[in-house]
């Protein structure tokens, strides 16, 4: 707890920024529903509503949380260690279509041996297809953003072609998607109707061994020196190629859990749509904290209050889905701009501290004299 108290003390100025960025967002939301004929107070309301207001949506919102909560701890550990992934999404692809193929193909098994094979499945697609742009990056100093948002392309089109083509399900009525699980391995409803599944609680270990790795271990402590200074990492003697890669391959590791939780706790067979670049998402959460794992867990339940609460306040006030994504970049923006305003303030504010001192200097002058 005292740990926590002192990050907050330490990170207070960062967090105030943030509270404003998110008021004033909000309240540029209220504008432009008055200026459309909405009233913002029952907008706002229905979106509190659709996110909270029965178990089932309840439920939705805490399954859209686990989805960028996981999408971001991937950014966040890559980013410790200095490589930026963007490439989680064709990560996420192919993680949910090896455990899908797992699944398929061994119909004839037992879960308990089903489910771990396509949980590996999953992490060494995801993790694989990390490790190469982390390799290039490290060895040939080629730029993994380049290379992670070229190899999405290659990995979404080829799933596609699998879903259409050797995969395609021959079940009549469904179109460009593999055969479906078998229900003896999807995960459970944890709340009846809704998108939340017992994956929840895997992605709730996934989610602290994240932060405790992050936070708590002497690895984390490795990866956040490699990431702020590999000059000096190199010559303290750490294996900084070593961390550099074996971070990027977690981080490809989540993505592709975060494909088959998809696959197996909700949507029960692949389909080229199995993420709406639920990874941009979740990167954004990460970028908005700091890449801090405490912060992207929080703010990934805020950001899945206002995107589930958005659909429903659409359905019943009829004000646009697409006041979330004004929302969304508002914040966004006002804390891409957050070090430059802050430095600009500190530095209005010695202005006035040294104006206010040499006046005072001046007036012992003239009593002086």
């Amino acid at each position: 707890m005292k740990g926590i108290l002192k990050k907050i003390a330490d990170n207070r100025n960062y967090l105030v920024s943030l509270a404003l960025s998110i008021l004033a967002a909000f309240l540029i939301g209220a504008l432009l529903m008055m200026v459309t004929g909405y009233n913002p107070a029952a907008g706002y309301s229905a979106m509190l509503k659709g996110a909270f207001g029965s178990s089932r949506v309840f439920g939705n919102t805490l399954a859209k949380m686990l989805t960028l909560c996981l999408t971001g701890l991937a950014t966040a550990v890559g980013a410790r260690a200095g490589l930026f992934n963007v490439g989680g999404e064709g990560q996420l692809y192919l993680g949910g279509m090896a455990a899908t193929v797992v699944g398929i193909w061994l119909c004839g098994l037992s879960p308990v041996i089903v489910v771990p094979l396509a949980f590996a499945a999953a992490i060494i697609a995801g993790g694989f297809y990390a490790w190469v742009p982390a390799v290039l990056k490290v060895k040939l100093n080629v730029s993994e953003v380049i290379t992670t948002i070229m190899l999405n392309s290659v990995a979404i089109y080829f799933c596609t072609w699998l879903c259409n083509g050797p995969l395609k399900s021959a079940d009549k009525g469904i179109s460009g998607a593999t055969d479906a699980v078998p229900d003896n391995f999807v995960f459970g409803q944890v709340i009846a109707r809704s998108n939340l599944s017992t994956a929840i609680f895997y992605s709730a270990v996934i989610a602290f061994l994240c932060w405790y790795i992050m936070e708590k271990t002497s690895i984390g402590l490795e990866m956040k020196v490699t990431g702020k200074n590999p000059r000096f990492a190199f010559f303290s003697g750490l294996k900084k190629d070593k961390i550099m890669i074996w971070a990027m391959v977690a981080s490809g590791a989540i993505c592709g859990l975060v494909g088959m939780f998809e696959v197996y706790g909700y949507q029960h067979r692949f389909l080229p749509t199995i993420s709406n670049e639920f990874f941009f998402d979740g990167m954004l959460v990460a970028m908005i904290m700091n890449y801090s794992p405490l912060g992207i867990i929080l703010m990934s339940f805020f950001f899945a209050v206002i995107d589930i609460g958005a659909g429903a306040m659409e359905l019943s006030t009829g004000i646009s889905h697409e006041l979330s994504d004004i929302i969304f970049a508002i914040i966004i923006f006002l804390m891409a701009a957050e070090g430059g305003i802050s430095r600009a303030f500190s530095a209005r504010q010695l202005q006035k501290k040294a104006r206010k001192k040499i006046s005072m200097d001046a007036e012992k002058e003239v009593q002086k004299g």
